[in-house]
């Protein structure tokens, strides 16, 4: 347990019917209860109606004594978020009001929270483990229903079971490993080669199994973002639009309205998706429509993925080649105006349309289809209905090194290698996957994960 006592607004800043002041420490109880103009000691996991004062004023009459009325709950350890006493504040959401509380309860002896503090002691008192932690930090940044459901389902300790228990097979091959070396002289062997061979090929495909799972989850976790890009007036803005669902974009019939890039956020199957309309490519004397198209150039080569439009109307097959070639993959193509007669085949742009979608933002047709064809490509899956166990990049990092690891093993028993040899890898296998958990935590490493919290959480 940590010596001293922490204080910060928990809630998001900002006006609100209600704002909350958390405190945790051995001293929190007695900190908050300088604070309030309360004789009866509060009552465990019992929410109390109180009026906060400010501190030596209350008894000799001062006018502007009471600061606000606030519901105040204290929860006693063992049993808080923290694991040490914790009393929050549930006062009127004024964001000077909070700040006036936090700084009564510093005055009365109280320390300002570090960004993620609270969580931090959580984890240092064993209330969660370090992925739980990330999963709190996840979840309060959550921007899709996916998000939060991938984030939840690791705060309540899917990933952590299934490392676990990849760790645990581990240690129980390498302690009989172990124990046939310790006994060679006696004739003893805890473990045959064919049997060793056959557990660390069981190992190998659940880490790449995990591994694999961690791709999608880092879209999921991360986003992506996706360019439309296409010659003048092929449709771009009004796709973009269509798929954000408002009227972001100007659309006009006059090429070149769209000269600098327009993006949006959108939850695409619950993946969060940020979208970009870009300049029409062609070549163009307009000052201003250059830039627009070289920006459109430079995001498509940071983009996830690029979706082209080509008109489906227009006969112009030399526009359309041009787009192509100058479109790297990965990339989908979607054919605008499917409400309209087809102007061209793909014979005549000279390139093979790998599966195009047609769409039509008059009649809708096309775009549900467009939807999966994006979810599709950017995460191998046609469809996100369970989140993966991994969605952070230091989780998958360290997953695949522990599957390395193991790869190297079994193939190193497979050519002949001894058991001493075997050790060293599964030893250092196990210890990325205890990485992953907090059983082994640097304080860097910590210092660099709690850092990016919020204030108060």
């Amino acid at each position: 347990m940590t010596a001293d006592t922490i204080t910060a607004i928990a809630t998001p800043s900002g006006r609100g019917g209600i704002g909350v002041v958390r405190l945790s420490g051995p001293e929190a109880v007695a900190i908050a209860r300088r604070c309030l103009a309360r004789d009866e000691p509060l009552e465990p996991r019992v929410a109390t109606f109180v009026r906060v004062v400010e501190p030596g004023r209350v008894e000799t009459g001062a006018r502007g004594a009471v600061v606000d009325q606030a519901v105040v709950t204290w929860f006693a350890a063992p049993h808080s978020y923290t694991g040490e006493d914790v009393v929050e504040i549930s006062g009127h959401g004024s964001p000077v009001l909070l700040q006036h509380i936090v700084t009564l309860l510093i005055g009365a002896g109280a320390r300002l929270a570090e960004p993620g503090e609270f969580t931090l002691r959580a984890y240092l008192n064993g209330r969660i483990d370090l992925a739980q932690a990330e999963a709190v930090a996840d979840l309060v940044d959550a921007v899709t229903p996916l998000q939060a459901r991938a984030a939840m389902d690791q705060l309540e300790g899917t990933l952590t079971t299934r490392i676990t228990q990849v760790d645990a097979a581990l240690f129980d091959l390498s302690a009989r490993l172990e124990a046939s070396l310790d006994f060679t002289d006696e004739g003893y062997h805890f473990v045959t080669r064919e049997d060793t061979a056959a557990e660390l090929a069981r190992l190998r495909h659940d880490l790449d199994a995990l591994a694999s799972d961690g791709q999608t989850g880092r879209v999921i976790r991360e986003g992506r973002l996706v360019v439309i890009v296409g010659a003048p007036n092929a449709g771009k803005s009004s796709l973009f639009n269509a798929l954000v669902g408002s009227a972001r974009a100007i659309v006009t019939p006059i090429p070149g309205t769209t000269r600098d890039l327009l993006t949006e956020q959108i939850d695409l199957d619950g993946l969060a998706v940020t979208l970009v309309d870009t300049a029409g490519l062609r070549e163009t004397t307009d000052v201003v429509e250059v830039e627009g198209v070289d920006r459109a150039r430079q995001a498509q080569q940071i983009a996830a993925l690029r979706l082209v439009v080509l008109d489906g109307a227009s006969a112009d097959a030399d526009a359309h080649r041009r787009v192509l070639a100058g479109t790297p993959a990965p990339r989908l193509v979607a054919i605008s105006k499917a409400d309209q007669a087809r102007a061209w085949t793909s014979s005549d742009v000279g390139a093979a349309l790998a599966d195009p979608t047609d769409v039509s933002v008059v009649t809708g047709a096309g775009l549900d289809v467009l939807r999966r064809r994006l979810v599709a490509a950017l995460t191998d899956r046609e469809e996100l209905r369970d989140p993966p166990a991994i969605t952070n990049v230091r989780h998958l990092t360290l997953v695949r090194e522990a599957a390395a690891l193991v790869a190297r093993a079994h193939d190193a028993l497979l050519g002949g290698t001894t058991e001493e040899l075997l050790l060293v890898d599964l030893g250092a296998a196990r210890r990325s996957l205890e990485l992953v958990t907090g059983r082994r935590s640097p304080d860097d490493l910590l210092h660099h994960i709690f850092a990016r919290f919020c204030v108060g959480k």
